[in-house]
């Protein structure tokens, strides 16, 4: 974890100026900076057009009754492509382009979940599953005409009924 962080915030940025003196030189100083502003105004005006099919897709699956997970999974890309068009570089463009190719996305979104799924362990108080498929826990039965097991809170002011007194 701690290497992505550096490379979020250390070698993106120094790649992103190799990048820009290279283009530049080739192109020239207008033109590569044409190219940057023109790359964000495509990528946000395919944002737009994604994000919109995206919430009206939710839309309809929440009106099912179903959990939108595909649909939240999809925003989720569809924000971090809008954050790096928005950054301004070749390199960064190019990953939000990427995030903008469904396919694409979902491959990708497949893959961090795979590996997520494989660092997972679900944790739980009171009870455990067995590889059989049993669980094994504790329990209490509670009898509606007894109080629950254990003390009684002491309510200040007392109760004149409470053997305990004020």
């Amino acid at each position: 974890m701690g290497l992505a962080i550096f490379l979020a915030l250390v070698a993106t940025p120094m790649v992103e100026i190799a990048v820009f003196v290279k283009v530049g030189g080739w192109l020239g100083l207008w033109p590569t900076l044409a190219l940057v502003i023109g790359t964000a105004i495509a990528g946000g005006a395919v944002l737009h057009h994604q994000g919109l099919s995206t919430l009206e897709s939710a839309r309809r699956t929440v009106e099912r009754g179903e959990v939108p997970l595909r649909e939240i999974i999809d925003g989720v890309g569809l924000l971090l492509a809008g954050a790096l068009l928005l950054t301004p570089g070749f390199v960064t463009d190019i990953a939000g382009a990427i995030l903008l190719v469904p396919p694409l996305r979902h491959a990708l979104a497949l893959w961090i979940g795979k590996r997520l799924a494989r660092r997972a362990e679900v944790h739980a108080y009171g009870f455990r599953t067995t590889r059989d498929g049993v669980i094994d826990g504790e329990f209490t039965v509670v009898d509606d005409d007894q109080p629950p097991p254990g003390p009684r809170p002491r309510i200040p002011g007392g109760d004149p009924d409470d053997e305990r007194g004020p």
